[in-house]
């Protein structure tokens, strides 16, 4: 299996990313990206640093469980 290893501009260009409005206003948080069959993720605090990538189904479902 061969890993990949993107930065966040590499995923989405920096006017995507969007953050919830509940973050903490210290910047501990994750931002995302919305890119139509996957969401990416990246840590707020380093904004040009590394991001994942992950399906929108799966992405769904792990919302759907934290809200829960």
């Amino acid at each position: 299996m061969t890993e990949a290893t993107f930065t966040a501009y590499d995923l989405a260009p920096e006017d995507v990313w969007v953050k919830s409005s509940y973050s903490d206003p210290g910047q501990n948080c994750v931002e995302i990206a919305d890119l139509a069959s996957s969401v990416a993720v990246r840590d707020s605090k380093v904004p040009a640093g590394p991001a994942f990538r992950i399906g929108a189904a799966a992405f769904a479902a792990f919302v759907q469980y934290a809200k829960a």
